[in-house]
């Protein structure tokens, strides 16, 4: 039983030092996912602090709706996506835009 655990915690130290970390801004699809994925995480984060929940919820929700309308012709391909999350991640930083110049 011993070795068994020591087997299998092996393993897992050994597949985590080989897996490469994530690049941005990406040369895989994932990557590239993930590399908008934390731009986007990034503004939601910078906005939380300019605006109050409720208003914030509402900004996600409008922001959600505008770029879901603007990629619509892109709808069940693979880039959908990360269409819309980087539609999403501009909004939030035009916005944030016009918070640092007032």
């Amino acid at each position: 039983m011993f070795l068994f655990l020591l087997l299998i915690s092996f393993s897992t130290v050994a597949r985590t030092e080989t897996t490469p970390a994530m690049q941005c801004p990406g040369m895989t699809t994932i990557e590239m996912q993930w590399c908008a994925g934390q731009k986007l995480q990034e503004s939601n984060n910078l906005l939380q602090k300019e605006l109050a929940p409720e208003k914030l919820r509402q900004w996600k929700q409008i922001s959600r709706e505008v770029c879901a309308a603007a990629y619509e012709i892109n709808k069940g391909g693979t880039i959908y996506s990360q269409m819309i999350t980087g539609c999403k991640d501009n909004l939030n930083r035009s916005l944030l835009k016009e918070f640092n110049e007032t």
